[in-house]
């Protein structure tokens, strides 16, 4: 593992990493997310009645739609040519809230990491704006990296 910051040059100053030379190879990304709600919030979002339709269905999209445009929204994200994105949102009876999970996948030359969290982060995100009608106190939580496969990294996944 490198000790310095990839986007960074000698002087610190911000670049964008170069990979050109590298071998295109598939690319597959899984992130996480969880949002926390009333049992009020949780039941009308579930059963498809809240108050700007079904949030679980456009959450999806939005995840889906956020994900090819990481590279607009993360500085120095390279534009990928994704292949497979998947967003899946599963409620968790426990906590009275929803488990995201995004997908992603590419052949390309730069992992998709920042694409997957994108895609997990911006579902979580439209819950919370679909749902907040019924709770303002909503949490998202659990941001995280859970798999990566491909690249020169190797592969990775979260042991928790």
């Amino acid at each position: 593992m490198s000790e310095r910051l990839t986007h960074q040059d000698d002087e610190g100053r911000v670049r964008m990493v170069a990979v050109g030379d590298k071998p295109v190879t598939q690319r597959r990304a899984l992130a996480g997310a969880c949002i926390a709600m009333t049992r009020q919030a949780f039941e009308a979002v579930r059963g498809g009645q809240g108050p700007k339709g079904n949030a679980l269905h456009a959450a999806e999209l939005a995840g889906i739609m956020a994900a090819k445009r990481t590279s607009d929204l993360i500085p120095l994200c390279h534009p990928l040519p994704l292949t497979k994105v998947k967003v899946s949102i599963e409620p968790n009876q426990e906590e009275t809230g929803f488990d995201i999970r995004a997908e992603v996948i590419c052949d390309g030359k730069t992992g998709v990491e920042m694409e997957a969290l994108t895609a997990a982060s911006v579902a979580a995100l439209t819950l919370y704006d679909m749902a907040k009608a019924l709770d303002k106190t909503m949490t998202i939580s659990g941001v995280c990296l859970l798999e990566k496969s491909g690249g020169r990294s190797g592969d990775y996944k979260r042991s928790d």
